[in-house]
């Protein structure tokens, strides 16, 4: 098994039901990573050991998902120099709200990427972190462009499939 070159860490167990969808996007473009419930409040001397340790390990992008005041992507962020990516997650009563302020509102000079609530937010910070290491990956690189191409064509087919149903609708068919 390849070496983890994606940490994604998030603040419970409950989180994993949209943290799936990071994991999933990584899996479809052949990326390794680790997964690890691990909260800023009530185990932040295990988050930090593992930040902390992660670059030697070989851990090149962070992705943390977290709800409520949802500090884990901050704390990571406070903790390396790698790239976080913040996935806020719709766990109160306000819906993930919470989660993408404290998330999208970081001070200056600590950097986290804030992503949508939820599985969406989840299966982009995946595609983000791709990216990222695609940067000096021309085979990830070349995967990120097919499966941008392979979306395309979904598009198109699912057009195809609606003017097909509809056809009166579309007279220059």
């Amino acid at each position: 098994m390849a070496k983890p070159l994606v940490a994604i860490l998030m603040g419970s167990d409950s989180d994993y039901d949209y943290m799936v969808e990071a994991c999933k996007s990584l899996e479809k473009l052949g990326v390794s990573y680790d997964v690890l419930v691990s909260s800023a409040h009530r185990t932040p001397e295990k988050t930090q050991k593992y930040v902390r340790s992660a670059k030697k390990r070989g851990i090149k992008v962070f992705i943390a998902g977290a709800g409520g005041a949802a500090h884990l992507a901050g704390v990571i962020a406070a903790e390396t120099i790698l790239p976080v990516i913040g996935v806020p997650i719709p766990s109160t009563s306000l819906n993930g709200l919470d989660s993408i302020l404290a998330i999208g509102q970081m001070p200056g000079g600590i950097p986290v990427a804030t992503m949508a609530t939820g599985k969406a937010g989840a299966k982009n910070a995946g595609l983000l972190a791709a990216q990222i290491l695609g940067v000096s990956d021309a085979a990830l690189s070349s995967k990120l462009l097919k499966y941008k191409k392979d979306m395309a064509k979904e598009v198109d087919k699912k057009d195809a499939r609606l003017r097909e149903a509809h056809a009166k609708n579309y007279p220059n068919k």
